[in-house]
């Protein structure tokens, strides 16, 4: 082998060893780089999911509002009935023993 062979052969291999270093820093600044920040990343995927939510309209809502009112009122009527004739009881109990 000449002389110009072996020197262009060495040439070659550090031109190719010094990429394949420079292709490796810049993957390893790639990684660094890019570090998602959790909260962004948390809030990119709630901004995907809420336009997968499909939504009621007005009169649903209206209509919903309505039965959770109505449940509550009745609710709250048959806890005040059950706390008069509980007081009732108790009362009369207290007066037969007194």
């Amino acid at each position: 082998m000449s002389e110009l062979n072996k020197r262009d052969e060495a040439v070659t291999s550090k031109e190719s060893v010094s990429s394949n270093a420079q292709k490796k820093a810049k993957t390893v600044a790639k990684k660094t780089d890019k570090k998602p920040n959790p909260l962004s990343r948390w809030l990119k995927d709630l901004k995907g999911e809420l336009k997968k939510v499909t939504w009621p309209s007005g009169k649903d809502t209206l209509k919903n509002v309505g039965t959770v009112i109505a449940c509550v009122i009745l609710v709250g009527v048959f806890i005040w009935v059950f706390d008069f004739i509980a007081r009732q009881v108790v009362d009369a109990l207290l007066n037969l023993f007194a």
